[in-house]
């Protein structure tokens, strides 16, 4: 678990431009309101970012995943397991249409609560 821990703190430190990019929407309540924490140790998995009291966690995908889907989908099958829900966005989408992920986000969360 400390090397976890360990990880999910460098990870914090070299966020991708897509992760800062959306950190700082969602940082300090600005989202909704709700409090979101990043770089999440849940069971053996890091996660992007997580929203404890909807339950609701959000994954930034770069071009790697394209190999990792088999690995992306025993994952996400564990979170939902744990009672999670996992959206998933690519860097780009993040990137060149923020305002649609923020909306989709928006979307969950009114069905969450």
């Amino acid at each position: 678990m400390r090397r976890l821990i360990g990880h999910a703190r460098s990870l914090r430190e070299q966020q991708t431009d897509a992760e800062s990019r959306l950190w700082y929407f969602l940082r300090s309540r600005r989202f909704m309101g709700l409090k979101f924490r990043r770089q999440v140790p849940l069971g053996r998995y890091i996660v992007d970012f997580l929203c404890y009291e909807c339950q609701l966690i959000i994954e930034l995908d770069g071009g790697q995943h394209v190999e990792q889907a088999e690995a992306d989908r025993e994952r996400d099958a564990w979170l939902i397991g744990q009672g999670y829900r996992v959206l998933r966005f690519w860097n780009h989408e993040v990137m060149q249409e923020l305002d649609a992920v923020l909306e989709q986000l928006r979307l969950a969360v009114e069905e969450l609560r």
